[in-house]
Formats: C-alpha cells, sequence, structure tokens
C-alpha cells in the first residue's frame, strides 16, 4: 500500500495543482522536523526547545550555497542538511554538560545565538533577511516539481531510516537510555557515543527540514528561521500524535498543518486553540491520538516493539 501511494504520489505534478504541492511540502517540513524531534525527545529523552538552530542554519546553508556559490539550491538542500549535522557535533560539546530542564533551556540559547549571529551578517540581509535568487533561471513548473520529489523522498528517506534504525540493536540501546541512563550504562552500552549519534541525527533533519522550507519559501530571515514557534509546533505536533512513535509526528502534522491552514487567521484565538487542544489532548488522551488507537484496536502502521518469545521443552 506504501509503495502504491509513493507511485501515486510521484505523478501528481503532471496532473496537480500547484497548490496542492505546495500544501505538500509544507506538510513534508512540518513531518521531518517533528519526526526528527520525537526521535531525540521520545525516543532518547533529551528533550530539546532549541532544535530551530538547525532547521534555520540548514536554510541559511542552502541558500547562501545557491545565492554565492552558485551550487543547484536542491542539492543545496542536502549539503544544508549535512552542514546542520556537522555543526550539531561542536554545540552537542556545551550541550551535553546540562541535564534535565537546563539542557531545553540550554539548547533555546543556543539557538538565539544563532539568530544573532545571522541577524549581523549584511551579506545575507541582516535582521531583515533576503531572497533565494538561484532559483530565477529554473521555470515554475520545473521548480515546483522538482521540490515537491525533494519533499517526497525525503519523507519516504525519514520514515525509512528511522524506522530501520529502533528496529536494530542501537535504537533498542537508545530506549534503554531513554528509561534509565545509569543502568544503560552499567549493561555496557556506550551512552555518550549513542546520544551523540541521535543529536547530530536530529540537527541533519531539521537542517533538512528547514533547507527545503526555505527553498519552497523563496525567501528567509533569522526571525522567521531561529523561531522558537518551530519547535514549539513540533513539541505540538508529537504530543497530539503520540510521543515515541513514528506514526505520531505525521498525525500531528496533519492536523496541525488542517488547523493552520483554516484558523491560523483568528491570530492570537488560534493560538490560544492550539495550548487548548494540546491541554485536552494530554488530560483525556495522554499517549496521543494515534497511541490511543493503537492501545484500543491495535492498530500499528510502523511496529518497533521487541518481544521476548520463550521456548520452553516438555
Amino acid at each position: 500500500m506504501a509503495l502504491v501511494l509513493v507511485a501515486g504520489a510521484i505523478s501528481v505534478p503532471f496532473w496537480g495543482a500547484s497548490s496542492w504541492m505546495r500544501e505538500f511540502v509544507e506538510i513534508s517540513c512540518y513531518f521531518i522536523f517533528a519526526m526528527t524531534w520525537n526521535l531525540l525527545a521520545g525516543y532518547g529523552g533529551m528533550v530539546s526547545i532549541g532544535q530551530q538552530a538547525f532547521f534555520g542554519l540548514g536554510g541559511y546553508a542552502m541558500l547562501i550555497l545557491g545565492n554565492f556559490y552558485g551550487v543547484n539550491p536542491f542539492v543545496a538542500i542536502v549539503i544544508g542538511a549535512f552542514v546542520a549535522g556537522l555543526v550539531a557535533i561542536p554545540v552537542s560539546v556545551v550541550a551535553f554538560r546540562l541535564q534535565g530542564g537546563y539542557f531545553a533551556v540550554g539548547t533555546w540559547v543556543i539557538a538565539e545565538v544563532f539568530r544573532l549571529t545571522f541577524s549581523n551578517i549584511s551579506a545575507v540581509g541582516g535582521g531583515s533577511g533576503t531572497t533565494l535568487t538561484a532559483l530565477r533561471g529554473i521555470d515554475r513548473f520545473t521548480r515546483e516539481s522538482v521540490t515537491f520529489w525533494m519533499a517526497l523522498l525525503c519523507v519516504v528517506a525519514c520514515v525509512g531510516l528511522v524506522y530501520l534504525f529502533l528496529r536494530s540493536k542501537r535504537g533498542l540501546a537508545l530506549l534503554a537510555i531513554r528509561d534509565n541512563e545509569v543502568a544503560a550504562k552499567s549493561h555496557g552500552i556506550a551512552v555518550g557515543r549513542i546520544k551523540l549519534a541521535v543529536y547530530v541525527v536530529a540537527a541533519f533533519g531539521a537542517g533538512l527540514a528547514g533547507a527545503l522550507y526555505f527553498v519552497g519559501n523563496l525567501r528567509i530571515s533569522p526571525d522567521a528561521a531561529f523561531s522558537v514557534n518551530w519547535t514549539a509546533f513540533a513539541i505540538f505536533m508529537v504530543i497530539i500524535g503520540g510521543i515515541g512513535r513514528i506514526e505520531g509526528p505525521l498525525v500531528g502534522a496533519l492536523i496541525f498543518w488542517a488547523l493552520n491552514k483554516f484558523f491560523s487567521d483568528f491570530g492570537t484565538w488560534y493560538l490560544l486553540g492550539l495550548g487548548g487542544l494540546a491541554i485536552v489532548i494530554t488530560t483525556y488522551f495522554k499517549q496521543g491520538l494515534w497511541g490511543y488507537a493503537q492501545q484500543r484496536w491495535g492498530w500499528s502502521l510502523f511496529p518497533t516493539a521487541h518481544q521476548l518469545i520463550v521456548h520452553r521443552k516438555n
């Protein structure tokens, strides 16, 4: 069924409206960002509220490569994600010195440092931002189609790689670290190495989402790229859908996109509505909407649980 859906989606640029493709790219960015945040916090237990640092970094890396170095912007999307992942390595040296709530606040501070830094770089427009000019020579159909296909490829790759990782021994080790870091270390798990790997992968995913988003948006600014709203919305999507589940960010991204599309014009009331919905879900559906459906009806699109089967001899 998944292969049929992907095959059908590939043909959308040839018969679908431009607005459909733009909406899909937006949903894809929400989903990728929420999925990698879920990997970091839901599976790894590292609650970060500063992942927008890598989201914005991926977007700016893509723009700089495209505008100033002549790199094809679609190729620059992947390079921008790698840049975000590489920057996460030295950033982790600072972030991992903090634990619990201090880690969450510390990552936010790091994101603000990135925002202020890019606000003072005049070459990329400073605080007002700049436009992605590298796409000027590409016709609209090609630009929208390739952006759509890139978004589809990124979504499929994100789901597939996260699923395979969680089904592996390293994924099981990550869950052990989340549940009890001291116990995991006592059983020989390389806690520091696995946490660093997950942090870098989450940064890569956030950078990928940022680069893809601003290719579709065609304009970037520090306030838009490094806004804490990105992580706040990711937390909302993961909590609504179900934290610690691959399906959770997908369900949450679709719900958030629908709410944003139809109710964002209400301004403050819209944000209050999001908060109210989050309170209701966390009160009555503590494991999210998909978690509730999974418990009640046994639904599971991407089962990652491990079961111990004991064979008894007669």
